[in-house]
C-alpha cells in the first residue's frame, strides 16, 4: 500500500512521529492484547513515555515540559494509537497532555511548581473528576458540593466515568461551592481543585466495560473529602470557565486518537485483502472490498485535516471551538467506519482476538461517545456556526 498518511508533515513533525514510534516499539500488539485480557494498567508504557519526555509535550519548559503546541500533541496521541496501542495506550497518557492546562493558565506560580513536574516526569498520575451520574453533559448542574470550613473545603458527592482513578494519586475536581439557586448565572459557583485522591474519603468503584480494559473507568463516591484552600485553582466560583480551557484540547486529542485507530485498522484490512485468496483471487481485487477501504482512507484524511486545523488555531490563540468539535465528530465517525470495515474485511477472522481488529473496533467506540456526544456537537455547530435557534 502506498503510504500517503505522512507525506504532508514537516521535517520536525516527522521527527516527532519517528521518535514516538521508537518509544512505543517495545510495546507491540501482543503487549496490548495481554493488557486487554488482564485489565492491568500499562505502567511500563507510561514510564517509558515519561522517560522519553512525551508526557510534558505541551507543558511549559519551566516545569519540565517541552513547550510545544497542540499540533505536536495531536501527532503524539495519533501515533501512539496507530501503533496498535489504540485508546489503551493513548488514554494512559491522555490526562498528562491536556488535563492540567487549567493549572498552567490559572494556577499560581507555587501551584505550577508543585503540581506540574510530578505529572510530567511520571512520578504522579492524575484523574479528571467532572462528570456526574445525574447530570451527564449538563456540567452547570453538577451536584457535588464543596463547603468551605475554615481553611479547608469539605466535599460530598459522586462522579462517574473517571478514568485512571484506580491508579491516580491526584484528582482535578470540579465541584459547586455556591448553590445554583444563589447564582445569577448557572456557570457561576463552580470551583476547580487539584488535590490528593484521599481513598479514605473517596470510594473508587470500577466500571466493567466493553473495551479499553487496561485503563480503568470508575464511579467515585466522595464522603467528606477535605481539600486545603491552597489546592483551589484560581478564584472560587470560576471553575467552569477554567475547565473550558481543557475541553477543546481534549476534543482534538480524542480526534487524533480515533484517526490513529482508524489508520491501523485500515492498514490491517488492506494487508489482509492483499493476502487472502478466495475463489482463486485475492479478495482485494473485488470492488466490494476496495471501495469501502478507499472511502475509509478519504474519511480519515478529511478528519485529520480538520484536527490539524483545530490544533493550529489553538496554537495561534484563535477561537477553535467549532473546529475542535467538528474534528472530534468527523474523526469518531471515520475511525469507527474504518474499524468496522477492518472486521468485515477479515470476515470470520475479524471476530478472532488474535487478529486485533475486534479490539480496535471495541476501543474506537469511545471516540463516538465521549467526551461529548455526536448529537451535542451537531447542535453546537447548528447554533454557534449556522446561527440556528438553540434546540435544548
Amino acid at each position: 500500500m502506498q503510504d500517503l498518511f505522512y507525506r504532508d508533515l514537516t521535517t520536525e513533525q516527522q521527527a516527532i512521529v519517528d521518535a514516538v514510534n521508537q518509544t512505543c516499539s517495545p510495546f507491540g500488539e501482543d503487549y496490548w492484547l495481554a493488557r486487554d485480557e488482564d485489565a492491568v494498567f500499562p505502567h511500563e508504557f507510561h514510564a517509558a513515555m515519561a522517560k522519553a519526555g512525551w508526557l510534558g509535550i505541551a507543558m511549559p519548559e519551566a516545569y519540565g515540559g517541552s513547550g510545544l503546541g497542540m499540533t505536536e500533541a495531536t501527532l503524539l496521541t495519533q501515533t501512539v494509537a496507530e501503533t496498535g496501542a489504540c485508546l489503551s495506550g493513548a488514554s494512559a497518557i491522555h490526562m498528562n497532555i491536556f488535563g492540567l492546562n487549567p493549572i498552567v493558565v490559572y494556577g499560581t506560580e507555587a501551584q505550577k511548581q508543585k503540581y506540574l513536574p510530578p505529572v510530567i516526569d511520571g512520578s504522579e498520575k492524575a484523574c479528571f473528576g467532572v462528570t456526574e451520574p445525574n447530570t451527564g453533559l449538563n456540567t452547570t448542574e453538577l451536584k457535588t458540593r464543596a463547603v468551605l470550613k475554615g481553611d479547608r473545603y469539605v466535599v460530598h458527592g459522586q462522579k462517574v466515568w473517571i478514568s485512571t482513578a484506580q491508579v491516580a494519586d491526584k484528582i482535578l475536581l470540579l465541584a459547586r461551592t455556591t448553590p445554583i439557586e444563589d447564582c445569577k448565572n448557572k456557570t457561576h459557583g463552580l470551583s476547580l481543585f487539584y488535590t490528593d485522591l484521599d481513598r479514605s474519603k473517596v470510594q473508587v468503584r470500577l466500571i466493567h466495560k466493553m473495551g479499553r480494559h487496561s485503563v480503568d473507568s470508575n464511579e467515585l463516591f466522595i464522603d467528606g473529602l477535605e481539600i486545603p484552600v491552597e489546592d483551589r485553582i484560581g478564584e472560587e466560583g470560576q471553575g467552569f470557565k477554567y475547565i473550558l480551557h481543557g475541553m477543546n484540547p481534549e476534543r482534538m486529542l480524542i480526534a487524533a486518537e480515533a484517526i490513529g485507530i482508524g489508520r491501523i485498522a485500515l492498514r490491517k484490512a488492506t494487508a489482509y485483502a492483499n493476502e487472502r485468496v478466495v475463489f482463486n483471487r485475492k479478495i482485494g481485487q473485488n470492488q466490494a472490498i476496495q471501495h469501502p477501504l478507499a472511502k475509509n482512507w478519504m474519511e480519515l484524511e478529511a478528519a485529520r485535516l480538520m484536527t490539524m486545523k483545530a490544533a493550529a488555531l489553538y496554537d495561534q490563540n484563535k477561537d477553535c471551538a467549532a473546529e475542535a468539535n467538528a474534528a472530534k465528530y468527523l474523526a469518531g465517525e471515520a475511525g469507527f467506519h474504518a474499524c468496522e470495515q477492518a472486521v468485515m474485511t477479515h470476515g470470520g477472522f475479524g471476530y478472532a482476538r488474535e487478529y486485533h481488529v475486534e479490539r480496535y473496533f471495541r476501543e474506537v467506540m469511545i471516540a463516538r461517545i465521549a467526551p461529548v456526544s455526536r448529537e451535542l456537537i451537531l447542535s453546537y455547530v447548528a447554533e454557534r456556526v449556522l446561527g440556528l435557534p438553540k434546540s435544548y
